[in-house]
C-alpha cells in the first residue's frame, strides 16, 4: 500500500487501535491514565483531541450535572469509552477488551455520555452573527465585495443507517443503500451552524431543507443574509444556489479552463467558496468514522450520533483549532482559479437581461412570487458585477 493510502487510513481511522491487543493484566483505567499522563499526541490518537479539551469537556459535564464518577469509573474513563468507540468505528466486544468491562458497562456508559453531550449540544451550535463578513469572504478579491452578505453554506450528505427489514424502505435512498439524510448549515472557518439529521434515505433535497425552515427548532438566517446552497437546490431568499444548466462543480471545469460568461464565473467562484460545506463534512468524517458505516444501534441513537459528534466537533473547533484534524481541512488547500490571465478573445458579457429558467413548482417551502424574484435578482446583480470587475481586470492586463 502506498504511503499516501497509509496516511488516509490513519486520519479516517480505519484501523483497530494497537491497545486494543494489550494483556490480561491490564485494565481500562490504567489505559486512560497512560494516555492522558502521556505525550498529547497519543491522546490525540486514541480519544480524537487535546489533553487540554478533553479535560475541559470532562468539567463541563461534571459541572452541569450531566456525568459524575461512579465507584469503579471516573468521568475521563467514561468519556475515553465514548470516544474511543466513534473515534476509531469499534464494536463493543473490541472495547470490552481494552478496558475489561462488561458489555453491559461499556453500553451504559456509551450511552450515558451521548445522552450527556446532547444534553448540551445546542451550547455548541451558534447561528451566524450579522454584524461582520466572514475573512474567507473580505479577505479573498474572488468573494469580495460580491458575496458579503454570504454567512455560510448548507449542504445534505447520506450516512449509513442499520434499520430493522421492515423499516428499510424509506430510509433506501437512490443508490439502493440504507441512509439517514443529515443537512448542515456551516460556517467558512469549519463551524457547524445548524444540524438536522434523521430524515430518510428516500427523502428529497427540498423536503428536508423545508423540515429545517418550519420545525419548532428551525434554522434561521439574519435578515438580509443568505447561504450557499449547491445545485441540487433551488434559488431562495436567504439561500444562493447556482445557475441551472451551467457546469458548476469544478470537476465540470476543465483544467486551465476560463469563464466565458457571467454565469460560468459565478457558478465557479460560487463552488469555490460553498466547498467549505465538503471541507467541514470531510474533517467530520476523519475524526468520527463511526459515520461512514452504519453502527449497529437503534436508529434514535444512530441519529443522536451525528448531532452528538457535530456538536463535540464544534466544541474542539472552539478550544483548539488548530487541532491537527482541522489542518487537514483548512481552505488553504482550495484550488486556486484564475491563476494566469485567461488567452484572449474571451466572449463579451450579453447586455440583455438574464433570463430566470428556475422553476419552484412543487417546492413545500412558501415564499410568495416576489420575494423569490427578488432572490433571483440579488444573484444576477451579484453575476453581472463580478464579471463586469473580471473583463475590466483582464482589459487592463
Amino acid at each position: 500500500m502506498k504511503s499516501s493510502d497509509d496516511e488516509k487510513d490513519l486520519a479516517y481511522g480505519n484501523y483497530v487501535p494497537k491497545e486494543v491487543s494489550r494483556g490480561l493484566g491490564y485494565s481500562g483505567a490504567k489505559f486512560v491514565d497512560e494516555v492522558l499522563n502521556g505525550e498529547n499526541e497519543r491522546c490525540l490518537e486514541n480519544f480524537r483531541m487535546d489533553k487540554h479539551v478533553f479535560y475541559k469537556l470532562c468539567d463541563i459535564l461534571q459541572a452541569k450535572g450531566l456525568l459524575r464518577h461512579t465507584n469503579r469509573i471516573k468521568i475521563e474513563e467514561q468519556l475515553a469509552i465514548f470516544m474511543f468507540i466513534v473515534g476509531h468505528n469499534l464494536r463493543t466486544r473490541a472495547v470490552q477488551e481494552l478496558f475489561r468491562y462488561s458489555g453491559e458497562t461499556i453500553s451504559r456508559h456509551f450511552n450515558n455520555v451521548l445522552n450527556a453531550v446532547m444534553a448540551i449540544s445546542l451550547d455548541f451550535f451558534l447561528p451566524p452573527g450579522s454584524e461582520f463578513v466572514p475573512t474567507a469572504i473580505s479577505e479573498d478579491p474572488r468573494f469580495y465585495p460580491y458575496f458579503k452578505d454570504c454567512v455560510g453554506a448548507i449542504d445534505g450528505i447520506h450516512v449509513p443507517v442499520m434499520v430493522g427489514v421492515d423499516e428499510q424502505g424509506p430510509f433506501r435512498n437512490k443508490n439502493g443503500s440504507l441512509s439517514q439524510i443529515v443537512l448542515a448549515a456551516c460556517s467558512f472557518d469549519l463551524k457547524f451552524h445548524y444540524v438536522l439529521a434523521g430524515w430518510e434515505g428516500s427523502a428529497s433535497d427540498l423536503q428536508v431543507l423545508n423540515s429545517a425552515l418550519t420545525r419548532r427548532n428551525k434554522l434561521q438566517v439574519p435578515e438580509g443574509k443568505y447561504y450557499l446552497l449547491d445545485n441540487k437546490y433551488v434559488n431562495l431568499p436567504g439561500f444562493m444556489a447556482p445557475y441551472p444548466d451551467v457546469p458548476y462543480h469544478l470537476k465540470e471545469f476543465p483544467d486551465g479552463y476560463h469563464p466565458q460568461n457571467a454565469k460560468e464565473l459565478f457558478n465557479q467562484r460560487h463552488s469555490l467558496l460553498r466547498n467549505a460545506a465538503d471541507r467541514i463534512f470531510g474533517s467530520l468524517k476523519a475524526r468520527f468514522p463511526i459515520l461512514m458505516t452504519a453502527p449497529p444501534y437503534p436508529l434514535q441513537t444512530q441519529v443522536k450520533l451525528v448531532v452528538a459528534a457535530c456538536a463535540i466537533h464544534n466544541y474542539i473547533r472552539k478550544e483548539e483549532p488548530s487541532d491537527w484534524l482541522f489542518k487537514l481541512f483548512e481552505d488553504d488547500d482550495l484550488p486556486q482559479e484564475e491563476s494566469s490571465p485567461p488567452p484572449p478573445p474571451l466572449v463579451e458579457l450579453d447586455q440583455q437581461p438574464m433570463k430566470n429558467v428556475e422553476n419552484s413548482t412543487g417546492l413545500d417551502i412558501h415564499f410568495d412570487e416576489e420575494q423569490i424574484e427578488l432572490s433571483l435578482q440579488l444573484r444576477d446583480s451579484i453575476a453581472t458585477e463580478m464579471w463586469n470587475d473580471y473583463i475590466n481586470d483582464i482589459s487592463s492586463l
